[in-house]
């Protein structure tokens, strides 16, 4: 009976030991708990963000690209990517793609400027903030985006026009490389560029067609120009640097000297550009800086916080000439 009664008691005693053990570790385990949650959010580890590309038809885009990817894989956020082969509608599935899978936020770079509204709707019905970069859109209600990371496309238009204007000293007749038709750099580079000339009486833009933003299509369309009107353009003014190359192949098979016999100015600033320009075939480039991957991030954490971001952050960009190539070549970054 004595043993029994003491076994009894021995067995109290652990028990209420484990207890007491217990009851100290349990709310150091909940703040553990707790901490972690906090830290990877309701049931998520990481941000997840959808980004839809409309292609890789040039080189300036494919930078763009990569600054994205890399910016998500630096800050640990898992990102989605869609690439649209330059098809709206593949941009429209996409984000219906992106809302279906319950990302956190969507990265857009709209092919034109036009038809998002519906996307751009569904987007905000289901809680999901949308970040433009490098294009705008056209809405009525411009709170169905979160924020336009872009250029100032009319400014770089008429950058470019205002050196051509000094370069050809107020005189000469100019053909146009237009990128996509309805997309925002295209219609904005066509108004700034039209602006910056105004002044000058004996500058004119004898012809203007699409290239498409691509290097073989606006070669197409420089070797048209210059069947149609031999011996009377005097400059090219592309609104990217893909399109330009493509010019400069042109004029060389026409057994013309481009930057020489016919002055060329593009816009973007890629690397192929500086090079053409230390080659003495490219006369100027304007700066669009695709490198847009930070400035991106920053606002998809920012709008998914639930922080109001300004509706255009504008990236700055300059004019490089071929005088100052050769000394800065080796310092671009794409």
């Amino acid at each position: 009976m004595m043993r029994s009664f003491r076994q009894s008691r021995a067995r109290s005693f652990v028990l209420g030991v484990t207890f007491a053990v217990c009851a100290i570790a349990l709310p150091a385990c909940k703040k553990s708990t707790q901490s972690a949650a906090d830290q990877n959010g309701p049931g998520k580890s990481r941000l997840v963000v959808g980004f839809s590309q409309i292609g890789a038809e040039s080189s300036w885009r494919t930078a763009e690209t990569n600054s994205i990817r890399s910016e998500a894989d630096s800050r640990g956020i898992e990102l989605k990517f869609s690439d649209a082969q330059g098809k709206q509608e593949n941009q429209v599935k996409a984000i219906t793609a992106f809302i279906a899978q319950k990302v956190d936020a969507i990265i857009l770079a709209p092919k034109v400027e036009t038809g998002w509204e519906p996307s751009l709707k569904a987007a905000r019905a289901a809680g999901i903030p949308v970040i433009l970069v490098d294009r705008g859109v056209q809405v009525a209600d411009d709170t169905l985006y979160a924020t336009l990371i872009a250029s100032d496309f009319v400014a770089e238009g008429r950058m470019a026009a205002e050196w051509l204007a000094k370069k050809l000293e107020g005189k000469g007749n100019i053909v146009e490389l237009q990128g996509t038709p309805g997309s925002a750099p295209a219609i904005d580079r066509k108004k700034g560029f039209e602006q910056g000339i105004a002044a000058y009486e004996g500058l004119k833009i004898t012809r203007s067609q699409t290239g498409e933003f691509a290097r073989q299509t606006g070669k197409e369309v420089m070797e048209a120009f210059l069947k149609s009107a031999p011996g009377e353009i005097d400059a090219v003014y592309a609104h990217n640097d893909d399109m330009a190359l493509g010019a400069i192949q042109a004029i060389e098979e026409a057994g013309l000297r481009p930057g020489t016999d016919i002055i060329v100015v593009s816009i973007d600033g890629v690397r192929d550009a500086f090079d053409a320009m230390v080659a003495g075939k490219l006369n100027c480039t304007v700066e669009c800086n695709p490198l847009l991957g930070p400035l991106a991030f920053d606002a998809v954490e920012k709008a998914v916080a639930g922080e109001t971001l300004p509706k255009w952050t504008v990236v700055e960009d300059r004019v490089y000439d071929q005088s100052v190539a050769a000394e800065v070549i080796d310092s671009r970054k794409y």
